[in-house]
């Protein structure tokens, strides 16, 4: 499989049916994607494909085979997201922080409390509740 892979040509030999999930914490070492619930529930495995977020425990790797794959680790700890989660507090264990970061990117610049709650809808969270995330996408 061939994929663009945070911003860098990458080549994996593994099964085409191994979950994306499990190809990125387990053979590229990124292991900021986390595993909630394993069953596309929860959102905490949230990626971008393309610029789309998708539950990476449902996704075979070879659905991204020549696609654009951005992890957490690929906003490189800079995004205004990320920083926004810290100041505001919509991170506490930090199990669905990643997915709710990632799922909040796709929803671009400026979006409304209402395009937060959609766009967040697959995203659980069990410890913060969900007025801290809205915040810290809003400050963002």
């Amino acid at each position: 499989m061939r994929l663009t892979l945070n911003g860098k040509r990458t080549r994996v030999d593994v099964h085409p049916l191994k979950r994306l999930l499990d190809v990125l914490r387990e053979d590229c070492r990124l292991t900021g994607t986390k595993e909630g619930c394993g069953e596309g529930e929860c959102g905490a495995c949230t990626v971008l494909v393309d610029g789309v977020p998708v539950n990476s425990c449902l996704v075979p790797v070879a659905h991204v085979d020549g696609a654009r794959v951005t992890t957490i680790e690929g906003l490189g700890g800079r995004h205004p997201l990320q920083h926004a989660f810290v100041e505001q507090g919509g991170a506490q264990c930090g199990i669905c922080t990643p997915g709710m970061i990632m799922a909040a990117v796709a929803l671009g610049r400026k979006p409304s409390l209402d395009e937060i709650r959609v766009g967040l809808a697959g995203n659980l969270c069990r410890c913060t509740g969900y007025s801290a995330i809205y915040r810290s996408i809003q400050k963002a």
